[in-house]
């Protein structure tokens, strides 16, 4: 059985759970890798999903602490392709230079061929009747321009990110939901950021987490 490669901050996870699970006969809680690694909950717990999916160790069950790794030889994947997911989008910033993700995700590098793509973890159900949930990795290609009608990933006023529909109506943006509970946004030029264009949407469990 082969595995997919690992990333430089894969590798050093996988080498701080192969000591520990050496040390003690476990592997350590979400808690104290955190801690350990000075990362996030959630940072660890999307390394371990990924390395899962890698093929690099195995689970019994969702939560469970009881964990086996797997060093086997690596093969290069003919299809996946990691990207990062990001927490927040940063103003000013353009995405692929941020050095802080909120771990990755493995995609089909025959539907996703552009270049720094990120995913943004979609928070609400505003673009639900576009099949857009709540929980969802929306899939983007970086942009600072939108065409009408377009699904984008925009910054509002400098804060938080958000998943909207796009129309330029002259002298004002709107930013309208999917989802005739919401009503549509209407912003000034100079409020609203690009930041992406939505090319496809993940859907599945992404957290897996240690007690």
């Amino acid at each position: 059985m082969t595995t997919l490669p690992l990333t430089e901050k894969q590798k050093t996870f996988f080498t701080y759970l192969k000591g520990k699970i050496t040390d003690t006969g476990q592997a350590p809680s979400l808690r104290q890798a955190a801690v350990d690694l000075g990362v996030s909950h959630t940072a660890v717990a999307s390394l371990l999903h990924t390395l899962e999916q890698k093929g690099w160790l195995q689970r019994e069950g969702r939560y469970s602490r009881t964990v086996r790794l797997l060093e086997q030889q690596q093969a290069p994947s003919p299809s996946g392709r990691e990207i990062p997911i990001v927490g927040q989008v940063a103003a000013g910033l353009p995405l692929y230079a941020q050095q802080e993700w909120a771990g990755s995700i493995l995609v089909d590098h025959r539907m996703y061929r552009g270049d720094n793509l990120f995913a943004l973890r979609v928070q609400g159900d505003s673009m639900r009747d576009a099949g857009i949930l709540n929980g969802d990795l929306a899939i983007c290609e970086p942009r600072q321009y939108a065409e009408n009608g377009e699904i984008v990933v925009a910054l509002i006023e400098g804060d938080e990110a958000t998943v909207k529909r796009f129309f330029y109506r002259g002298d004002h943006i709107e930013l309208q939901p999917e989802n005739t509970k919401y009503a549509v946004m209407r912003y000034g030029l100079g409020e609203v950021l690009i930041q992406g264009r939505v090319i496809g949407i993940q859907r599945g469990p992404e957290q897996m987490a240690l007690t």
